[in-house]
């Protein structure tokens, strides 16, 4: 997967979930995020913005969710002492539900999966190998007390 191919797939998952009744092709990015804007300013009418508390596990999802958040002008903030991996935001549940959480998902998998392919892509140029985990088997064990064997 390009950049680009990064961006256009980006795009798709957005209308997708501005509009859920079509397929998405064809929209612009403009109108998708118009349409989520009108949604959230909807949603705050019936139902009242609550402060949401998110843990975000890396730092690319951490900018991926604040820049998702901003774009539909939510304000991220955390409260001092909190770490650095969390997230508060006020917004309607609903919108969070439906809109905010699953492209979120979405678009963190995809740029997950892009970046997993660029990391591994790099390494086997400059390693010459393949990235991979060393499984081995965890060592014996010798019985514990409850098995008769006591240390002296």
């Amino acid at each position: 997967m390009n950049e680009q191919t990064l961006l256009e797939k980006l795009r798709k998952i957005e209308a997708l979930i501005a509009n859920p009744g079509t397929a998405g092709e064809g929209m612009a990015a403009a109108e998708a995020r118009q349409r989520l804007l009108d949604r959230l300013a909807e949603t705050r009418k019936s139902d009242p913005p609550t402060e949401y508390t998110f843990s975000i596990p890396d730092a690319w999802s951490k900018r991926l969710f604040h820049a998702l958040l901003r774009r539909y002008g939510l304000k991220p903030y955390r409260y001092r002492g909190q770490r650095r991996t969390t997230v508060m935001v006020r917004v309607p549940k609903i919108f969070v539900d439906e809109t905010l959480w699953p492209e979120y998902l979405e678009m963190s998998q995809t740029l997950q999966g892009y970046l997993e392919e660029i990391t591994n892509r790099v390494i086997l140029e400059i390693f010459q190998q393949k990235p991979q985990d060393d499984v081995e088997e965890a060592p014996q064990q010798l019985p514990g007390p409850e098995h008769g064997y006591t240390e002296k």
